[in-house]
């Protein structure tokens, strides 16, 4: 069985614990930007394919946001799954993250009652570690990363243990800390933080969510920032200043190097992102 209620409690002192210290970009670092290397992927461009071509017609589809889940290096891509999907027991021979952007999903263990996750939900699965995922809902879409390809399917028979445990953790109880250092209220932009040491400059992944109306840019220090919208609607002007694009949710946008990214959210609705980052980054308001 995946860990669920234990696991929220030390996550959300980790969480806390790491709120003061997370995003610290400073503006003189990032004044030049003679080449930008700003990159914008619609949801409705993503080229589709089967996520395993052995199951011919009933597979899911995959959608390759960056990388390549048949090479060797990190890859992110989305995952469509038709209405009442379930797939045999089974594993995989890398961990994998995920997190539902539309529909329900349950990823658990083959004798495990089903612990449906809606939009916004966050699970991880280890290498090896035996598994069905399901799905239930008209429009059922996940975006999956993976540290290290191929992405591959294997027969339950060839589970093995690698010291790895998956985590299943609901929408409703991510844990929300406004940006450090601004204002508490209820228009605060806000983070989650999902794995990774946020203080090393290393790959970690968090979760922004953008009040409705929210008009502003992201500031990174990366060599290597990825962001999928998760939920609602973002508008995402390129570093021209002239060419902005309206990205639903499955959108993805991202920079190799020191980058500057100019977005605004919605007038209703909070709009959530989830970001792969291998250094700090902030958040800021602008004037519209």
């Amino acid at each position: 069985m995946r860990t669920n209620i234990a696991f929220l409690f030390t996550f959300s002192i980790i969480i806390l614990g790491l709120g003061s210290t997370r995003m610290a970009a400073s503006g003189k670092d990032l004044k030049s930007l003679a080449q930008p290397t700003n990159k914008v992927v619609l949801a409705s461009e993503v080229k589709w394919t089967p996520l395993n071509p052995a199951r011919g017609d009933q597979s899911p589809q995959a959608g390759t946001l960056w990388g390549d889940r048949n090479g060797i290096e990190p890859t992110g891509f989305l995952v469509r799954f038709a209405d009442g999907f379930s797939s045999p027991p089974h594993i995989h021979n890398v961990l994998y993250r995920g997190m539902v952007i539309s529909g329900e999903i349950h990823n658990d263990d083959p004798k495990a009652e089903n612990m449906w996750m809606p939009k916004g939900s966050f699970w991880t699965q280890p290498a090896g570690e035996g598994h069905i995922t399901s799905a239930k809902g008209k429009i059922n879409m996940a975006y999956i990363e993976i540290d290290k390809g191929p992405y591959l399917v294997r027969p339950i028979g060839k589970a093995f243990d690698n010291g790895e445990r998956p985590i299943n953790v609901h929408a409703s109880n991510i844990v929300w800390v406004n940006q450090p250092q601004k204002s508490a209220s209820k228009n605060a932009v806000k983070f989650a933080f999902l794995w990774g040491d946020p203080q090393d400059d290393k790959p970690s992944g968090t979760l922004i969510k953008l009040p409705a109306g929210f008009n502003g840019k992201i500031k990174s220090l990366g060599s290597s920032f990825r962001a999928v919208v998760i939920q609602g609607q973002l508008k995402y002007r390129m570093p021209d200043g002239k060419n902005a694009k309206a990205l639903e949710p499955g959108s993805f946008f991202s920079s190799e190097a020191k980058s500057i990214h100019q977005i605004s959210s919605g007038a209703v609705e909070e709009t959530v992102i989830y970001v792969r980052t291998n250094n700090r980054y902030d958040v800021f308001r602008t004037e519209k």
